[in-house]
């Protein structure tokens, strides 16, 4: 079944049974605050390396890890919630994300503080896949996905602001506002422990570890990293298929929606981060704009993209999904050509616009597909696996727009 004849099952877009008893605010609340969490540091890394006696370069450390904890958590996460049901993964979450706010807050070493993010970021996927697995429809994914790139864009200047008042380590604590949405969620979703008939795959899960982990140091070590993907994804693929039913299930990644929706958001994610970081440099050659004129304009822009998606997703049961994947790739595809093409600097705000506007409808939209394509005990590996596309994409985008820089 292609991706659009599945997009027109009736019941595609119904809650699963127990999410619409959890308002979609309160998943937006324990889900959204990572992106400002990932997103806090940019602007006070030379505080943060001051502060540690280490060159910036060195402190930037903090935000790979941050990246890498969140790529590998998030699959891991998705297991856990699989197997042990979501009251053990919101529990060992709300540790990880309080653990390491105690960590980065207390810590006099660059390598502490670092395992401190790490653990922020891994407790925060496991917010955020908890948060997904709940959502059920592309509205209320569309609530979430918003937030995120609200969160998002928002985030750099949130941290500054934090900073300045009163620490770059309080800044670093923003994530753990999730923490408060917890008592709502418990109260009315299923903490119950799913049923389970096979043994945890721990070889596929560490392999699947290793292979993000190489991914997302391709930025950092691009020859290395490439090589180990490589190596990884091949050990991968032959336990995948001496272990079909494992941690990475064979028939998920034999279903065409489930694998052309994570193919897409990746699409979409590296897009989006590419653009996020030209943008502005590219601002910075052609115009005679400051610096700050240039930010505020981005930050207008991050947000009213992000508004924008949260409509379309609202609206999307209206529309129907053959419809509005028509306009996620129309628009996905405009962006980078206008950013490319146009002879006039001033529409390069409209092209943020239209990247975070793609890239979060597309998350929320495409999240639903992906996780209604699978049956339902592998829901939560599909929203794992699928979240995993999109961080893979925020990994490669920098990397690219580095390459166009300093290219240009």
């Amino acid at each position: 079944m292609s991706l659009l004849d599945r997009a027109r099952t009736p019941h595609a877009t119904a809650p699963e049974p127990g999410a619409r008893h959890v308002p979609a605010v309160w998943l937006a609340l324990l889900a959204t605050p990572l992106a400002a969490s990932a997103n806090s540091p940019v602007l006070i890394l030379p505080d943060m390396a001051e502060s540690f006696g280490v060159r910036t370069a060195t402190a930037t450390w903090l935000v790979t890890v941050f990246a890498w904890a969140v790529a590998v958590g998030t699959p891991l996460m998705a297991g856990l919630l699989r197997r042990r049901g979501l009251g053990a993964t919101l529990r060992l979450s709300a540790v990880l994300v309080a653990a390491g706010t105690a960590v980065v807050a207390l810590a006099p070493w660059l390598p502490l503080a670092m395992a401190g993010r790490a653990a922020q970021a891994m407790g925060g996927a496991g917010l955020v896949t908890a948060a997904m697995s709940l959502a059920g429809s592309v509205r209320r994914m569309g609530v979430i996905t918003a937030g995120f790139g609200m969160l998002g864009a928002v985030g750099p200047l949130l941290g500054s602001a934090i900073a300045g008042t009163a620490s770059w380590r309080v800044s670093l604590a923003v994530g753990a506002v999730a923490l408060l949405a917890l008592p709502a969620v418990a109260r009315r979703a299923d903490l119950s422990v799913p049923r389970q008939s096979t043994p945890f795959d721990g070889r596929g899960a560490a392999l699947l570890v290793l292979l993000a982990t190489a991914l997302v140091l391709v930025p950092r070590f691009p020859l290395p990293a490439v090589s180990a993907s490589l190596v990884a994804a091949v050990l991968l693929a032959l336990h995948i298929r001496s272990h079909p039913a494992g941690f990475v299930p064979l028939s998920l990644l034999r279903t065409r929606t489930f694998v052309l929706s994570t193919l897409l958001a990746c699409t979409f994610a590296t897009s989006y981060f590419t653009l996020l970081f030209t943008v502005p440099q590219l601002l910075h050659d052609r115009t005679d704009w400051s610096t700050s004129t240039i930010g505020t304009g981005q930050l207008v822009a991050l947000l009213t993209g992000s508004v924008l998606s949260m409509a379309l997703a609202a609206a999307s049961a209206r529309l129907g999904r053959p419809r509005v994947l028509a306009i996620l790739l129309t628009v996905g595809a405009l962006a980078p050509l206008t950013a490319v093409l146009t002879p006039w600097p001033s529409l390069l705000l409209p092209v943020a616009t239209l990247a975070v506007f793609t890239t979060s409808a597309g998350q929320a939209t495409l999240a639903v597909h992906a996780s209604q394509a699978a049956p339902v005990s592998q829901r939560p590996t599909a929203i794992g696996l699928f979240n995993l596309g999109y961080q893979l994409g925020g990994a490669f985008g920098p990397a690219i727009a580095a390459l166009i820089v300093l290219g240009g």
